[in-house]
């Protein structure tokens, strides 16, 4: 996987609603519960596309906050399996959000 440009990486995730590029090498992605119990149910979800891509975010839980931090360190910065990644963990949170 190869390292995408800062202006790639910085378009791309503009399209990847709710997250930011954090720093040169890290994007970041927030998402709120209803509930703790939702908040966790959710990280579960997470795991399971983490396993499937074999590529693994950051996890903070924050109570009704789960936060998501994603670099691919083989490369050394953002590559299209970061974006992948946020694209489908939106997928499932839009689905806890009946949306």
């Amino acid at each position: 996987m190869e390292k995408m440009s800062l202006a790639a990486a910085d378009e791309r995730i503009a399209a990847i609603e709710g997250w930011i590029r954090d720093d040169d090498k890290w994007m970041q992605g927030s998402y709120r519960f209803a509930a703790f119990t939702d908040a966790i149910a959710f990280v579960g979800k997470v795991a399971d596309i983490a396993e499937a891509l074999n590529h693994h975010p950051f996890i903070g839980i924050d109570f009704k906050k789960v936060t998501l931090r994603l670099t691919t360190w083989s490369a050394g910065g953002l590559t299209e399996l970061d974006m992948k990644s946020a694209d489908q963990y939106n997928d499932v949170y839009r689905s806890f959000m009946g949306k």
